[in-house]
């Protein structure tokens, strides 16, 4: 069975203001002084973020205690300063981001003005275990239609800069604005992947092979597939069915490659098409059908997703977890709806921030 592994970025907040705070250096220092070798915690972009990698798991359930126990450790750094940690993918209050120092974030500031300036969104990512990066491009071209309707279940990025975005994930609105973000035409072989990649870099647009932003992308550090279309989850179990349906999503493709099927090959433009969907409409409207490109009801789609990973699910024990994950999801709402429903019944963006730190715990 193939391992899972979690990245979740966490927004730090004034717990009292809701308002960003830039501690994460503070935070660092005092999370390595406890774990030595096990320290989980990175640093991001901004120091308003806060980032922590799970280990590869193979049961789900290992998985969510790590995630749930991360957050935990996350929460107690952060309040033993004074701080709070809230899993929400964009702040809900306005924000002055303060760029890390280190001499990689300072050469995006200089390269990327304004759009560096606005990226404190926080993401989840999840890397997926592949045998060969020849197993993994053949992942990464069929998997692609599928990615808008995990950005869609994921969405919980409702607020920017104070205001309602009227989108459900602006975080990955505001994510598209680096120059390597968003989806990919087919690579065919692993050959033509590292050689796309190696021109990226070669046009001196990138830094490096870190900020290749592709959708889906070969991981540089581990033998895995990174999933990088969602929103960090308000719910640790959001995070665990996103993780799920991503193993499944693996698998399912590499049966595909090995059957010799061809991928699907929806146009770059539909694609893009599709993503702005899933960002404006979450769960509440329509997206693009994987299939047909055409817009259809939300649970429509998220059934087709069901049904084309559901013998990966079942071989891996995970078909009636992620039924009943979704539709949880589709009856009670994404993060998106819920902060949404938060404001509607305080009428207040700190109250919100507040009960979101609550339940990024939860």
């Amino acid at each position: 069975m193939r391992t899972v592994g979690v990245e979740e970025e966490l927004l730090l907040v004034d717990p009292e203001t809701g308002e960003p705070r830039a501690m994460s250096a503070a935070i660092l220092a005092r999370a390595a002084q406890e774990a030595g070798e096990e320290d989980v915690f990175e640093k991001e972009l901004h120091d308003q973020m806060l980032e922590f990698a799970t280990h590869p798991q193979a049961d789900m359930e290992k998985l969510h205690a790590e995630i749930v126990r991360c957050r935990k450790e996350a929460a107690r750094h952060a309040g033993g300063i004074g701080c709070a940690v809230a899993a929400l993918a964009t702040s809900p209050l306005p924000a002055s981001p303060a760029v890390g120092v280190s001499r990689r974030y300072q050469w995006m500031a200089e390269q990327y003005g304004a759009v560096v300036q606005e990226q404190l969104v926080m993401g989840c990512h999840v890397h997926v275990a592949v045998d060969s990066d020849e197993e993994g491009v053949a992942v990464v071209d069929r998997v692609r239609p599928w990615l808008p309707v995990l950005t869609a279940l994921s969405a919980n990025s409702p607020f920017y800069q104070g205001k309602d975005s009227g989108y459900s994930s602006y975080r990955s609105r505001v994510w598209q604005r680096w120059p390597s973000a968003g989806p990919t035409e087919l690579f065919g072989s692993a050959e033509t992947y590292h050689r796309r990649v190696a021109d990226m870099v070669a046009t001196g647009t990138l830094l490096d092979e870190k900020m290749v932003y592709f959708d889906v992308r070969l991981s540089e550090q581990y033998p895995t597939v990174e999933f990088r279309v969602a929103d960090v989850c308000l719910h640790s179990g959001t995070a665990v069915l996103l993780a799920t349906l991503a193993r499944a999503l693996v698998e399912t493709a590499v049966r595909q490659w090995r059957a010799g099927e061809e991928p699907a090959d929806p146009s770059v433009s539909l694609l893009r098409l599709a993503a702005w969907r899933a960002a404006r409409s979450g769960l509440t409207e329509e997206l693009l059908h994987p299939a047909t490109m055409r817009r259809m009801p939300a649970e429509t789609v998220v059934r087709a997703l069901l049904d084309h990973v559901e013998e990966a699910l079942a071989d891996n024990g995970d078909l009636e977890r992620v039924r009943e994950g979704c539709a949880e999801l589709l009856r009670d709402g994404n993060g998106a709806r819920v902060q949404r429903e938060l404001l509607e019944r305080t009428g207040s963006l700190r109250d919100v921030v507040t009960e979101c730190v609550r339940r990024t715990q939860g």
